[in-house]
């Protein structure tokens, strides 16, 4: 799928994010590609999916286009979203349509560079590469450094950006006027009307996860409404 074509798939539509950590009940690539095709009959546009276990599984059952990313902790590092060649590799493997990585300021582990890992994407492969940042700083830098989109995943995720509950309209709305790349906005977005909002803020397109494909913590929201006092 070229980059034009990708674009113009997600473009005013919803991209799902279909996760699960290996401590959370629906871990399990069969899971996934269930919850993925699930997403698609309900109008999804695309998928985000972290392991290439999950993603060849996703693609597989749905054939719909993944952002796939690898979370990969390292010792004495805060990146942890595809942060090096190694799990580039891996994701390449699985040939996902873009791959979605830590864009933001910080230090990578090895100290491995985003632009040099951004190359080395673009050069082995057509995938596209989402830089996740988490404020104004990082999207200059992201784009900078060549990414072909970028999206707002790590705002509050990182000590330097605003720490609030509500989705971050505000960056989304400066972005979509100031960026030269589309800009799609992710985290935190729990309802149609805050997805709705993002669009007229100029979004290319929304990411949402929790709200749709986490059952304990959409249970969890119910649970805290009722209990309040």
């Amino acid at each position: 799928m070229s980059k034009h074509d990708f674009f113009e798939r997600i473009h005013h539509h919803l991209i799902v994010s279909c996760q699960a950590l290996e401590n959370e009940p629906l871990h399990g690539s069969e899971t996934m590609a269930k919850m993925a095709q699930a997403a698609k009959e309900g109008g999804a546009a695309a998928i985000r999916s972290n392991s290439p276990e999950d993603i060849f599984a996703i693609k597989h059952k749905t054939q719909l286009p993944v952002i796939g990313l690898l979370k990969k902790v390292y010792p004495d590092n805060e990146v942890f979203i595809t942060p090096t060649k190694k799990e580039v590799d891996e994701l390449l493997a699985v040939q996902p349509e873009v791959i979605a990585l830590d864009a933001t300021i910080r230090e990578r582990p090895n100290k491995e560079s985003l632009q040099d890992i951004v190359h080395y994407i673009h050069n082995k492969s057509s995938t596209l590469v989402m830089g996740d940042i988490s404020d104004l700083g990082d999207a200059e830098y992201a784009t900078k450094c060549g990414v072909d989109m970028l999206s707002t995943t790590l705002s509050g995720y990182t000590s330097y950006s605003p720490q609030q509950v509500d989705p971050d309209f505000e960056l989304v709305k400066t972005l979509s006027q100031q960026a030269t790349i589309p800009v799609i906005a992710e985290g935190r977005i729990q309802t149609p009307d805050q997805a709705q909002k993002m669009f007229e803020l100029g979004a290319w397109s929304i990411v949402v996860g929790g709200a749709i494909t986490r059952p304990q913590l959409i249970t969890k929201s119910f649970i805290d409404k009722i209990n309040m006092k």
